[in-house]
């Protein structure tokens, strides 16, 4: 499976448990670590948990595992590692506070088809 289709996967997964604002960066060009990035955010600890099993759910469910995952337990920000997609899940409050979408400014941002009917 591509890197782009998986990150749509995620991407809904992420909308289908309200994550809030959405986004994805391409990183090819700016970073080695990896080529996208998939940034949302939930209003509680506990929305945060859900998006980020929301994510586990469907990757596997596509026969995709987990390389790693962090930050469960505290639900401040939940890092998912899918090799070459990193998924950032923070509470809303972290986001503002480390705001990755200005620390990695030159990166594009990648058109997600979330929030839509189908």
């Amino acid at each position: 499976m591509e890197d782009k289709d998986l990150l749509q996967i995620v991407a809904t997964a992420c909308d289908d448990k309200r994550a809030e604002d959405i986004i994805a960066l391409d990183m090819n060009e700016v970073s080695l670590v990896a080529d996208y990035f998939l940034i949302c955010h939930g209003s509680n600890e506990r929305q945060v948990q859900a998006i980020a099993r929301g994510i586990k759910d469907a990757v596997e469910e596509e026969g995709i595992s987990i390389k790693r995952l962090e930050g469960m337990e505290q639900a401040r920000w939940v890092l998912v590692d899918l090799g070459g997609i990193v998924c950032h899940i923070f509470h809303k409050e972290e986001r503002s506070y480390y705001n990755l979408e200005r620390l990695w400014g030159d990166a594009a941002q990648v058109t997600l088809h979330v929030g839509q009917e189908k």
